[in-house]
């Protein structure tokens, strides 16, 4: 229910309305500079400031005859202007217009992303430094592996965020180009000037080089970085819809008051919001190979990729805009329930020690083919029955050769786990 998450400002951005107005201003913009280089006249320039406007309604209305929208667009504007609309889109094509205003619609839409992306940073950076020394079990391939912190987790998407604040910088700087070169590109009915003077007062820079369309390679990557970040918030809910499972529950999402999580079982409190955010990010995925077939258009272009830009582009920008919302909440208002994380770290009655035992006993001398036989004799018998792994180890005749029993009470300590745990936030800048 994404009407329950309003998102104006991406909902502007993509709207009929603020296309054609972004459109409008690229074409004024267009007049003015010709009036700057002395190719219209000046007056002329000020009328069409001052008089251009459209209508959504119109615009449909001479569409539906001329077929093609960008006449329909430029038919109802001089229906506003008058005498002067015959210097609106001198010597442009209608790519020049239609490609600059989608690079600022993309630059908009990335910064508002940027805006979320910082915001999911700051929120995953309190969690971090919250929990920094929470000791919980580290899992691989699902199975208990060592201790970890849940500060650490966080640090790590902390600094995977970070990267994707980088990505996403680098790929508003890619699109921020705009094109007012004409039918293929060459300049040949306008003058270059003008394309600098528009591109200036949009905040954007000029194609290095053109045909008649701005190149795809840059949409490319703008999309594909969308679905890198939209990844990592898969990976991030991942792991809580995991943890919240009722065999680990070691984090929760918020529960509302009135909140239902099944409509037979009552008891049921489902990661719903994490799965929404993993379930929309495959779509932002998807998104991504029309984008890189986009690339190849035939020589100066076709049009196969303007349908599929209308799609894909607002898609994307606005369902990630959407599940950064939602993933915001979810980690600000996470139940971390540090006594299960505990609970967790001691079901297998020391195991996770194992590796500790072997090194202290190799470093004694022992070769460590021999040493991790005997320990994992130890190990699959302590899982198996349910014993102490710390006792069979002192009662191993092999291990208690080269350890006493108070050396091997302190290598059952967890803050071996944790030791290095400040050296690894300083690195991560927390």
């Amino acid at each position: 229910m994404i009407e329950r998450y309003t998102l104006p400002e991406m909902k502007r951005i993509w709207s009929v309305e603020n296309r054609l107005k972004v459109m409008l201003e690229v074409e004024v913009l267009a007049c003015e500079g010709m009036a700057e280089i002395g190719q219209i006249p000046s007056e002329a320039a000020k009328v069409i400031r001052e008089k251009a406007d459209f209508n959504v309604e119109r615009i449909n209305e001479i569409e539906a005859v001329t077929r093609h929208d960008v006449i329909a667009f430029l038919t109802n504007v001089a229906e506003y202007v008058g005498e002067e609309a015959k210097y609106i889109h001198m010597g442009m094509t209608s790519s020049d217009i239609l490609d600059t205003a989608l690079s600022v619609q993309m630059k908009e839409a990335g910064e508002v992303i940027l805006a979320k992306l910082k915001k999911l940073a700051e929120v995953i950076k309190i969690k971090a430094l919250r929990y920094k020394y929470t000791l919980m079990m580290g899992r691989t391939h699902g199975v208990h592996a060592e201790p970890v912190t849940f500060g650490l987790k966080m640090a790590m998407w902390y600094t995977e965020t970070l990267r994707n604040i980088t990505r996403i910088e680098n790929a508003i700087e890619n699109i921020s180009v705009g094109k007012i070169s004409g039918a293929v590109g060459t300049f040949a009915n306008i003058d270059p000037r003008i394309e600098e003077f528009v591109c200036t007062k949009l905040y954007l820079k000029p194609a290095e080089v053109s045909t008649q369309i701005i190149q795809r390679d840059r949409h490319a990557e703008y999309l594909s970085t969308l679905a890198v970040a939209a990844s990592s918030l898969d990976k991030f809910a991942t792991e809580i819809r995991n943890l919240q499972r009722t065999e680990v529950f070691e984090v929760m999402e918020e529960f509302a008051k009135g909140q239902k999580g099944s409509s037979a079982m009552p008891h049921k409190r489902n990661p719903m919001t994490s799965e929404r955010v993993a379930g929309l990010a495959r779509v932002i995925r998807g998104n991504v190979i029309p984008a890189l077939e986009n690339v190849a258009l035939w020589h100066e272009r076709d049009l196969t990729q303007s349908s599929v830009e209308r799609i894909i582009i607002p898609d994307s920008t606005t369902l990630l805009d959407y599940i950064l919302t939602l993933f915001i909440k979810v980690v600000d208002d996470l139940q971390v329930n540090e006594d299960v994380m505990m609970a967790n770290i001691e079901k297998t009655l020391g195991l996770i020690f194992s590796q500790r035992v072997m090194l202290a006993v190799v470093s004694k001398g022992a070769a460590r083919d021999t040493v991790y036989q005997w320990v994992q004799k130890s190990a699959l018998r302590a899982w198996d029955e349910k014993i102490s792994f710390k006792e069979l180890v002192k009662q191993d005749e092999n291990l208690s050769q080269y350890l006493s029993k108070e050396e091997i009470d302190e290598l059952f300590d967890y803050s071996y786990h944790t030791k290095h745990v400040d050296y690894i936030f300083a690195r991560a800048g927390l």
